[in-house]
């Protein structure tokens, strides 16, 4: 890789760790990029960039919130960063992409595909999308929300689709008593669909997997599970009801830590675009202000505060669009 490219990769990981919620994440960060011999958004870029031309790919993203309340509460961080990597796959790699969320959580994440340039069909259409390249295209499918259904689901999926590629951000795994929980310690596991099962399926078999978390609870944060328990609020043994932290427990072949997801995601197509020179696969500051307001038009909350509004994590619409014109900056003399 040349030089100027390596150390523009470095400068899209700098940017995206910073902690400005003040979270703990910059030692996640510190302990995942230990991991790696290059800048954690440069090996995602290079892992989607290797998905062979029309290849298959399982995606995930989308948290069910306030599960407790209601299983149709999902949460602004995720949705939007998925679709700009997933968008850049397609254009890049042809890709035929499967995105797995919850049912209840599928009309907002259409909405969200959609405005990022994505027109959501069934598989077949999109395994067809895929073998001509005629348009951009994306797949999304409910799946099961019990330990049993997810287990046999999970292999089940992996047989039919075969997928070269795993996908994840802002995705909640278990912590190792089986718990899913949410960044305050609290139960969160009812009405959510047991993703991570398809992950650790995908490991055991040898299928690449790539993650992106902010906070210690998501699919990939086995990686760093030391880091959380020493950096995380709730993150240690016995921090919460059942005896465990909030740790996921399901570890990915290559993790990406960010402040927020959506900028992990955003500094990922950045690092793509920057690889290819191809400046479409690029995430806008534009398309991120697009996708704020969609997803606020479809109810999906900020989390930190409960709320529906273009706000992410508790951080203002304006500083993440601050963060997709600085990726934007970063690459700029990489793109023609």
């Amino acid at each position: 890789m040349p030089a100027d490219l390596f150390a523009t990769l470095d400068r899209l990981d700098r940017l995206i760790a910073l902690d400005v919620g003040n979270r703990g994440i910059e030692p996640l960060y510190t302990a995942a990029r230990a991991q790696s011999t290059e800048a954690l958004t440069g090996k995602a870029a290079q892992m989607l960039l290797d998905v062979p031309q029309g290849g298959r790919v399982i995606a995930t993203t989308g948290s069910v919130s306030r599960a407790w309340i209601s299983g149709a509460i999902g949460e602004n961080d995720g949705p939007s960063g998925a679709a700009a990597v997933i968008r850049a796959l397609v254009l890049a790699r042809r890709a035929m992409i499967v995105v797995l969320i919850e049912e209840a959580l599928i009309p907002a994440m259409s909405r969200v595909l959609e405005a990022a340039g994505l027109s959501v069909v069934d598989r077949p259409a999109a395994r067809r999308a895929a073998e001509d390249g005629s348009m951009a295209c994306v797949a999304l499918e409910p799946f099961p929300l019990t330990d049993e259904e997810g287990s046999e689901a999970a292999e089940a999926i992996l047989d039919d689709i075969k997928p070269e590629l795993l996908f994840s951000t802002e995705r909640a795994g278990r912590n190792e008593k089986g718990i899913y929980y949410n960044m305050r310690g609290r139960d969160y596991g009812m009405e959510r669909a047991r993703i991570d099962m398809v992950f650790d399926a995908a490991l055991v078999r040898g299928i690449p997997t790539l993650a992106v978390g902010d906070g210690g609870n998501e699919i990939g944060m086995g990686n760093v599970a030391e880091a959380v328990a020493r950096s995380i609020p709730f993150g240690a043994p016995g921090d919460c009801p059942c005896g465990g932290g909030i740790g996921a427990v399901s570890c990915t072949s290559h993790l990406v830590v960010a402040g927020v997801s959506n900028w992990g995601c955003t500094a990922i197509a950045a690092a793509m675009a920057a690889v290819t020179g191809d400046k479409r696969l690029l995430h806008s500051p534009e398309a991120e202000d697009r996708l704020l307001e969609v997803m606020t038009a479809e109810g999906l909350i900020n989390s930190a505060h409960g709320i529906i509004d273009p706000h992410v994590d508790g951080l203002p619409k304006s500083t993440h669009i601050a963060v997709a014109e600085m990726a934007r900056s970063i690459i700029a003399p990489h793109l023609p």
